[in-house]
């Protein structure tokens, strides 16, 4: 056993230290589900479901279709979907006529698409009804040749699919008519007729892209992320072996992580496929709804966030709702905070352990064991199987021992093969094999890992190192927290100064002096929040992964205002 990986020394027997992998595509899992469990539920979406045979004849049908108006093998296929029925269908579809899927962002407003679509050249897009609009409007500046379309009730059982479009008209104000003519292409239609011919074309598992996942912008530009079959396959096998006690064909997942995140993407819908799961799948995630859905459906199995997880203790007739299906929960994207863990676990009876990955590890690299094993608390927990991970000084880029803090790298059959015509950046963070994440840790005696902080996010006040996440883990115990989020801020004396961000629970209260003195018994007086604000929300990205650079951007752009009145 090498000293560089004493986490090898903690596995239970259960998981393997390397996996072999099968050298399958990505779509031929579903091929497998589709012929091994043909009659299973692959996927219910609000009252109605689908089997695996029939969601792998949708796929192939589109596949063909694809292929008939105009995919080869490397084109791009973007998919613009909340989690629904169509988004699963369109994933596979696109892998199966050869093309590389790009997920992107129902959210997305006409400039982030517009660069997205142009920077990975995508030919066609995948959307919905709602967002047609927006897509026609960018077609003339991209690569973009087709537009398929779909809706939200096409998918919806009766009376629902009835309903949903007077709901949708007084929720968004629009309501779009879409024509099955020219380059727009209604995927109800598409599916309607016959198969289409497809042209068989060969994976080659280690070097073929399967998708391009851009990263979340906020540093910057967003970066396709070069994700080839391997690297999904790897990190799903990867995710199959932690959860050694889950049984193939028998757990229910719930789906509310959105597919356009490759976290969810990866735990929920390629896992979900290669076991012959049941998938649960909500296009957005609301507390009640949510709460509902566990009660009735029972899910065995919730990767969230820990937004999503803060978003349903806090909700008022959470003790109302029977959770007691949950079994096991990975918690990724943000650090979880440990008050919100325990908590969750006494509610359900189930285990929620804190993972680590991002984009560019597909995206898993590290969580704690969830069975069988003592958690640590604050850790991001071990590497996975096939993965290797050490702590590197920032300055020489030697490897650091035991407790020393530096940069966490790994490397592992999940690493990104580049970023999509970025060969600097793809220098700058793959070194000799390994990717440097820009998060800054270290790594105890038992190979158990703890983030201190994003290296960019660490605030340099008065000369002292402060990391945001130790003084967020500090206030969140106090109760009257919801979400916090501490951030540095421009400070003419001290370079930055520390700022927390709060939201309080429905019916609390607290005052600044309050929580001043709440940290100030937990904290040193240097790393104490000297300003706080109060707010009814955090910014976020899709996924709950709340936004600090957002906030400092503010507090900059306020500086700069002030500055220019003065002056």
């Amino acid at each position: 056993m090498s000293e560089l990986q004493p986490w090898l020394n903690m596995y239970p027997e259960e998981i393997p230290a390397t996996l072999e992998y099968t050298n399958e595509s990505v779509q031929q899992y579903l091929i497998n589900a589709a012929k091994d469990y043909p009659n299973k539920i692959a996927i219910h979406f609000m009252g109605k479901e689908m089997t695996y045979k029939e969601l792998y004849d949708s796929s192939l049908k589109l596949a063909g279709y694809l292929q008939s108006i105009g995919i080869e093998k490397g084109d791009r296929v973007a998919i613009m979907l909340p989690n629904c029925p169509q988004s699963v269908i369109s994933y596979y579809a696109i892998l199966m006529a050869g093309g590389v899927v790009v997920q992107t962002n129902p959210l997305y407003m006409e400039r982030e698409l517009e660069y997205q679509m142009k920077d990975s050249g995508s030919k066609i897009i995948i959307t919905m009804d709602i967002l047609f609009p927006r897509v026609t409007k960018v077609m003339g500046q991209t690569d973009l040749q087709h537009v398929i379309v779909t809706a939200i009730k096409d998918y919806l059982p009766f009376p629902k699919n009835l309903i949903y479009p007077f709901i949708q008209k007084k929720q968004y104000g629009i309501s779009v008519n879409v024509k099955h003519e020219g380059n727009h292409h209604l995927l109800t239609e598409v599916l309607k007729q016959s198969q289409k011919s497809i042209k068989e074309h060969s994976v080659n598992f280690e070097e073929d892209l399967a998708l391009l996942q851009y990263t979340g912008g906020t540093t910057g530009f967003p970066k396709g992320v070069m994700l080839t079959h391997k690297n999904l396959v790897a990190n799903a096998s990867m995710c199959k072996a932690w959860m050694y006690k889950c049984k193939e064909g028998e757990e229910v997942v719930l789906g509310i992580l959105p597919f356009f995140h490759v976290y969810g993407m990866t735990t929920v819908l390629i896992l979900s496929v290669m076991q012959a799961n049941k998938m649960v799948l909500l296009p957005k995630f609301d507390p009640e709804t949510t709460l509902k859905t566990i009660q009735k459906q029972r899910p065995t199995l919730f990767p969230g966030a820990p937004t999503i997880y803060i978003g349903l203790l806090n909700h008022p007739d959470i003790q109302k709702y029977d959770l007691s299906s949950i079994d096991s929960c990975i918690s990724g994207s943000a650090p979880l905070p440990v008050e919100v863990q325990q908590k969750f676990e006494e509610i359900t009876g189930g285990k929620l352990v804190e993972g680590y990955g991002l984009t560019e590890s597909s995206p898993v690299s590290h969580s704690n064991f969830l069975w069988d094993r003592p958690r640590v608390k604050g850790s991001i927990g071990v590497p996975w199987p096939d993965t290797d991970a050490g702590i590197f000084s920032i300055e020489t880029g030697e490897r650091l021992p035991v407790g020393e803090i530096g940069e966490i790298c790994i490397k592992g059959p999940q690493v990104m093969k580049g970023y999509w015509n970025r060969p600097e950046d793809t220098a700058q963070t793959l070194r000799d094999g390994w990717l440097l994440t820009g998060d800054i840790g270290y790594m105890d005696e038992n190979g158990y890992f703890f983030v201190v902080d994003r290296k960019k996010d660490m605030i340099i006040a008065g000369g002292f190192n402060i990391y945001p996440r130790e003084i967020e883990e500090v206030l969140y115990e106090h109760p009257s927290v919801q979400e916090v989020v501490a951030a540095g801020i421009p400070d003419p004396y001290r370079g930055e100064t520390v700022k927390a961000y709060i939201v309080l629970k429905d019916g609390a209260s607290a005052t600044e002096d309050e929580l001043n003195e709440f940290a100030r018994k937990h904290l040193a007086a240097y790393k104490v929040p000297r300003l706080y604000e109060f707010r009814k929300e955090l910014p976020k990205t899709a996924v709950g992964k709340i936004l600090r650079r957002a906030l400092v951007d503010e507090e900059k752009k306020k500086l700069k205002e002030d500055q220019e009145k003065r002056a």
